[in-house]
């Protein structure tokens, strides 16, 4: 009976000390195994809703951001927008020119210019059409609007030669704002231009389809990015390799073209064909429709063939309207890949206004009223419906 007894309280000792474990176990798990292997080490406290538990496998969710990317067209300056910017003490000032359009370009996480004059400043001459030099302020006003990089890869740019160049380059270097499409050397042309928001990496290429034929020196072509589809691919290539995403602007089509033309359209499938995700227009100093090229493999390239004129003396309606074109780029990071998505299209179109070659304003189209421009409504809707002539998905910002 006693030795029964011995083994009864034996037995549920056991069983005690079994329920035991058991419980701490519940409450103290012990270290995740990676039977994969595929997975990265984890090194820090897990969070709720980081991980899920699924048949002894470890799913990580994917980390998501985004960023919108916004760019306008071009900044021409006539020698009507820069005697309008004089000042007193012989100083150019363009920032109110810009007050109307500063929230939406500031709003953005990256805004990109393309200034079409080069800003070689006073000490080489300030010029107009047809060879321009511009004052170095324009820059000052351009950073201080929220734009992050600017492209000078145009028919302008050697207007004042290499001296115009290697001065613009100097100032953009000295107030911090990335440029490309021209260089000072060699081997400035071979840093990709790059800006990171938000962990997504951008590349940033810029290219002209010439001159205006005052010729490139044989020994420096590292002046100006030329179109030229073998060089292009090499760099595409190369910011590939550093970035998420490749942004191309390009100085193409004809003047006051409101549709793009076939070549146009053809670079644009080569571009996306080589993988540049975005690519920005410039040069028809008009507007033309915005549009996305389909990829084989479902993704897609986001196209704005050309934005018109931003900032100019030009005559004319069409000439005098521009905007800022934008797109969301999401980059879904999980553990074995990373996928890159572009959506949510949109256009915001402006209106260059002066009055007697003075008092020069960039006005969002729908700030307009009667007192800025005749049947201003009219014009509103024509410019919305021609942006949209490709893809009705473009939203039309008014705010």
């Amino acid at each position: 009976m006693k030795k029964w007894f011995v083994l009864v309280l034996l037995f549920l000792a056991l069983a005690g000390c079994s329920t035991l474990q058991e419980s701490e176990m519940s409450i103290k798990p012990g270290p995740v195994v990676n039977s994969t292997e595929t997975l990265p080490i984890i090194e820090k406290p897990i969070e709720e809703n980081t991980v899920n538990m699924i048949d002894d496998e470890v799913l990580i969710k994917p980390v998501i951001t985004s960023v919108k990317l916004v760019a306008i067209g071009d900044i021409l300056l006539h020698q009507a927008v820069y005697n309008d910017a004089a000042t007193a003490e012989g100083t150019y000032d363009f920032s109110s020119m810009f007050l109307k359009v500063k929230p939406f370009l500031e709003s953005a996480d990256i805004a990109v210019a393309n200034q079409e004059t080069m800003i070689g400043g006073t000490e080489l001459g300030l010029s107009s059409y047809p060879l321009f030099n511009s004052p170095y302020e324009i820059g000052d006003a351009l950073k201080e609007v929220g734009i992050d990089i600017v492209t000078i890869a145009n028919n302008h740019t050697l207007d004042k030669g290499e001296k115009g160049i290697i001065n613009a380059t100097n100032y953009w270097d000295s107030i911090g704002m990335p440029y490309t499409g021209s260089f000072k050397s060699e081997k400035d042309r071979g840093i990709i231009r790059t800006v990171i928001k938000n962990g997504i990496s951008f590349s940033f290429l810029s290219y002209s389809y010439g001159t205006n034929g005052l010729p490139v020196p044989l020994d420096k072509p590292y002046l100006i990015n030329l179109i030229d589809l073998p060089l292009i691919k090499q760099d595409v290539e190369n910011a590939k390799k550093i970035s998420d995403v490749v942004v191309v602007s390009m100085h193409w089509g004809n003047e006051y073209e409101t549709l793009p033309n076939q070549t146009q359209i053809d670079l644009a499938n080569e571009l996306s064909s080589m993988g540049v995700d975005i690519i920005i227009g410039h040069h028809p100093h008009v507007l033309q429709p915005i549009d996305w090229i389909e990829r084989t493999d479902g993704s897609r390239t986001f196209v704005m063939y050309s934005l018109g004129n931003f900032l100019s003396a030009q005559e004319g309606l069409e000439r005098l309207l521009g905007g800022i074109g934008g797109v969301e780029i999401t980059k879904i990071a999980y553990p074995e890949k990373t996928v890159i998505k572009l959506g949510n299209p949109s256009f915001m179109p402006t209106f260059g206004f002066y009055e007697n070659w003075s008092n020069f304003e960039v006005i969002p189209m729908v700030q307009l009223n009667e007192t800025y421009l005749l049947n201003y409504q009219k014009h509103y809707e024509e410019i919305q419906s021609h942006m949209q002539h490709y893809i009705e998905e473009l939203t039309i910002l008014e705010k």
